[in-house]
Order: C-alpha cells, then structure tokens, then sequence
C-alpha cells in the first residue's frame, strides 16, 4: 500500500506508485478582463482625441442652427433700447403750446418783464409778470425755480429748464397746464439762444444707447 493511501482504504481507491499526479494550473482571467479593459479605454481615448480635432477645425463646439453656424458672443451688438422705451423719457412739446408765468422773487427790479420779454421772442407763450408771492420772495438762492403741475416733470419744465441753465424743476398741486418762472438771488440771464436751441434740439433728440457695446461671454 502507498503511504499516499488513506488507512482502511484499498481496492479502486487505492494509489499505487511513487508519482503524483499532474496538476494543472487554473487559467487567470484576471489577466484577460484587464486586458479587455484596457482596449476599451484606449480606443475611447482615440475617438476622444479625434473629437476634440474635429472641434478645432469646424469651430470649436458651436452648436449650428437653421439659419448656420452659432454666432460669436463678441460679435454680437446688443440692441439699444428705443428713446421712447424709458418711462421716464421727456415727451417734448414745442415753446408755442407753453405758457410761462414770469416770476421776479429777488430785490433787484423789471427782471421778470425783461425776462418774460425774451422768453416770447422764443417762441413762448407768456402769462402773469411780476414779483414772487411771500412764499417765495427773497427765498430763492439758486437760479430760478421752475414749478408746473405734475405732468409737467416730462413734458414743459424741461423744455423750459433749456432756456435757464441750475433753475429747479418742482411739481405742485395746481390745476392745469401753466408753469411758473420764479427768478431767485442766483439769476443773471437766461442762456444764449444759441445754447438754448442746442439743448432743446438734443432734448428732442435724445442720443441712443450704444449699440456696439458687446455682450460678455
């Protein structure tokens, strides 16, 4: 009996000779699903990087659309908004449909008739001339002080405030369209007429937006 023969064993179990027999190896699949794995991740690392060369020759990623190629975000004008868009925008009215009560609240005197005179030669129309009442009178120190009726903030005060260069503008609660020119302490003159037509020209033209201003990417 073999020393390889379990004890009370014998017949078919029983070994015999001095050999063992051959084992085979089990095979390493490890080795295989590594392999595999990294084919896979080779060619996904060519098709990427033949992407990414696609991208650079036909423009970087841009999505196209029906109407071409996407376009460049620097390229793109931003629309400048209407003038007439901006509810605080001044509706102008021309001189000849605004009538003007001439004020004088200083000490110095027939500066409201020499005023309102000049004031109608431009195109105003002219109402009451004389001197301030005692809410105003000595109390105005800058330049002349400008009131109408609310509405009046956009439409006559600042056609008015182009003849009169640092004169407030300041809504009260009176009835109608007229508005008031109370000379103060700091009057000299109206502008130039030249000046005058000048700032009322680009009041009635507002300068748009620019619209070459590029939109950030």
């Amino acid at each position: 009996m073999s020393m390889l023969t379990p004890p009370g064993m014998g017949g078919k179990y029983r070994i015999t000779g001095d050999t063992h027999p051959r084992m085979r190896r089990p095979r390493r699949r490890g080795r295989l699903v590594v392999g595999v794995v990294a084919s896979a991740a080779a060619l996904g690392l060519v098709g990427w990087g033949t992407l990414q060369l696609i991208d650079v020759f036909t423009g970087g990623g841009d999505k196209a659309t029906a109407a071409g190629p996407k376009a460049d975000c620097g390229t793109r004008a931003t629309p400048s908004p209407s003038p007439s868009a901006s509810p605080n925008a001044a509706v102008v009215i021309k001189p000849n449909r605004i009538t003007v009560n001439v004020f004088n609240a200083t000490a110095r005197s027939g500066l409201a008739k020499k005023t309102a005179d000049e004031l109608k030669k431009r195109g105003f129309k002219i109402g009451d001339v004389g001197n301030a009442t005692a809410d105003y009178d000595k109390k105005v120190k800058g330049a002349g002080l400008l009131l109408g009726p609310p509405s009046s903030l956009r439409t006559s005060l600042p056609v008015l405030a182009t003849q009169l260069s640092g004169a407030e503008q300041r809504p009260d609660g009176r009835k109608g369209t007229d508005v008031d020119l109370i000379i103060g302490d700091g009057f000299k003159a109206l502008n130039g007429k030249a000046a005058a037509d000048k700032a009322l020209a680009a009041l009635s033209s507002p300068k748009p937006a620019d619209s070459s201003s590029k939109k950030s990417c």
